[in-house]
């Protein structure tokens, strides 16, 4: 018989709230919180099992609710009160897991990397991140300064790309000795080369900061190549996550194979 939650106080919703609400919280216990069906079947899809889920009777997904009990995952009912207090959204999904925070190893011999420079944002990471596994990146390197990869907004936004694409903290001496051999490229308002105008069919790394603040001087130091999104007059600048989709999608067309 499923054990029935309905305490704030009970320790599995403290530990989801603590999760949900402080990146210190994460990084100490080592675990992540994914919201609703979609999110937790990305995970379970790449071989990632959660230690433990709540859910709401009359607003789970009973399909992932059975799928969740056949991989013997420990399940707990709970109200309304503790799903809004445990969850991150507005609305809650009615379902949510605890699953281990990803450690994944670094590709050997990247072809294609994105480096995030400052990124602050925890929505725009995620879109980001979503694009960058679309578009058929190896791998996505945060400098310090960026925000919390597994923010649950980044989470939300990234629509599991955190399972389908190695995300990986690191300092600018670790990135500079990575990307030892490619071309990087650093997207800059002013930079000299036309975006669509680059060889994207040789190894690179693609350095994308904030919009608000531009590049870091340490970004600066290790591009080799600065190119620009061409714009109609009067534009200043686009999203970083806009920005990122376009030359992604440019490099990844130039390596599709001709139909």
């Amino acid at each position: 018989m499923t054990e029935i939650i309905t305490s704030l106080q009970n320790e599995r919703v403290k530990l989801a709230h603590g999760l949900q609400t402080r990146a210190r919280t994460r990084r100490k216990e080592r675990k992540i919180v994914l919201e609703g069906a979609k999110l937790i079947q990305e995970a379970l899809d790449r071989r990632h099992k959660p230690f433990f889920a709540f859910y709401q009777p009359d607003t789970a997904d009973y399909e992932m609710v059975a799928a969740l009990q056949d991989r013997k995952v420990e399940l707990f009912q709970v109200n309304g009160e503790v799903m809004r207090h445990a969850s991150d959204m507005e609305t809650p999904s009615g379902l949510l897991a605890v699953f281990p925070l990803p450690v994944p190893p670094l590709p050997k011999s990247p072809r294609h990397v994105l480096i995030f420079d400052n990124l602050r944002d925890p929505g725009n990471m995620g879109t980001m991140l979503r694009t960058a596994a679309a578009a058929g990146v190896d791998v996505a390197l945060l400098s310090p300064g960026c925000a919390d990869p597994y923010n649950p907004k980044t989470l939300r936004s990234g629509m599991g790309a955190h399972f389908r694409l190695p995300v990986v903290e690191a300092e600018w001496y670790e990135i500079r000795d990575y990307c030892d051999g490619l071309t990087v490229y650093l997207a800059a308002g002013d930079g000299t080369l036309r975006y669509d105008r680059a060889d994207w069919k040789k190894p690179w790394a693609l350095i994308i900061g904030s919009e608000g603040e531009g590049a870091g001087r340490q970004a600066e130091e290790i591009a080799t190549t600065r190119i620009h999104i061409p714009m109609a007059a009067q534009t200043e600048s686009l999203n970083a996550a806009v920005a990122a989709g376009v030359v992604l999608f440019e490099a990844a067309r130039q390596n599709f194979p001709d139909e």
